[in-house]
């Protein structure tokens, strides 16, 4: 009876000590984890500068689209009054 209990109680033993272990592991790396993912949040990848500076650009240039074709209905309508186009141009730091 004894041998039994033996028996039983070392078979469960490692079953209950296997989520000490994950969670001693899962402490000891958390640290780690963190400030990977601190500098991860605090500096852009070149990938990320290029996608921003492209969807930057896009809507510049959807703007300056936008503008032209207001500016090129007004000359329609009054052709004596248009001068040269010096709305927004996209790209161009002012």
């Amino acid at each position: 009876m004894r041998k039994t209990v033996l028996i039983a109680v070392a078979a469960i033993i490692p079953l209950a000590t296997g989520g000490c272990v994950r969670t001693a592991a899962s402490v000891v790396t958390a640290p780690f984890k963190a400030a990977g993912k601190v500098v991860d949040w605090s500096t852009t990848s070149q990938e990320e500068a290029d996608r921003n500076y492209g969807r930057k650009m896009r809507k510049a240039e959807a703007r300056e689209g936008k503008e032209r074709r207001e500016w090129q209905k007004r000359c329609r309508k009054n052709p004596e009054t248009c001068g040269p186009y010096d709305g927004f141009v996209a790209g161009r730091d002012r």
